[in-house]
């Protein structure tokens, strides 16, 4: 059974740790995600491959121990929001590790705009300036769920929930910065 107060480790670590081509795509998702360390990396790509593993592990079964476990599978895939509804079990092999980073909390705060950068949606995080459905949440890595999505905001408790805000202010002119760059290059890129 083990110690209750020992937690056990959730991640594995690459089967070739120096390899270089493995250590420049981490390097990359790190900086790309803001991650902390690589466990951070580590726990999410043991997560892709143990969703992984139970897709192949059905694909053996026979078809009426299959369908029950295939449905329960995708289900909580769709509801993690990694997978569309319209997902098969192929789907589940072809996840990527990109695809679970993109589910934290901290990548859906700077997606949304309520960050400048992936680096300062963590630290408002940790510093409890994010809630979900007006519950503060102060773990970046949290897997934001599909109904989760559209209830994040600041926390009410917190001085950035004042619109006047003026960190608040600068987080607004970078968003407007930012999609007016990208409403620029479209434009070039539809004329050129």
């Amino acid at each position: 059974m083990g110690d209750p107060k020992k937690q056990r480790k959730k991640y594995e670590t690459p089967r070739f740790p120096w390899r270089a081509d493995i250590l420049q795509e981490e390097l990359k998702l790190l900086g790309q995600y803001g991650l902390r360390n690589k466990r951070e990396l580590w726990r999410h790509k043991t997560m892709v491959s143990n969703f992984r593993g139970i897709a192949r592990s059905l694909l053996g079964k026979t078809e009426e121990e299959r369908r029950v476990l295939e449905k329960q599978l995708l289900s909580k895939l769709y509801r993690l929001g990694i997978l569309p509804e319209t997902a098969v079990l192929d789907d589940v092999l072809d996840l990527t590790v990109e695809d679970i980073l993109e589910r934290r909390l901290q990548t859906v705060v700077f997606r949304k705009g309520l960050a400048k950068s992936i680096y300062q949606a963590r630290q408002l995080i940790v510093h409890g300036h994010i809630a979900i459905n007006n519950r503060r949440v102060t773990i970046p890595g949290y897997l934001v769920k599909r109904e989760e999505e559209d209830k994040i905001t600041y926390a009410p408790q917190s001085p950035l929930a004042n619109p006047e805000h003026k960190l608040r202010q600068a987080i607004m002119m970078t968003a407007t910065g930012q999609a007016q760059t990208e409403t620029k290059t479209q434009g070039e890129g539809e004329s050129g």
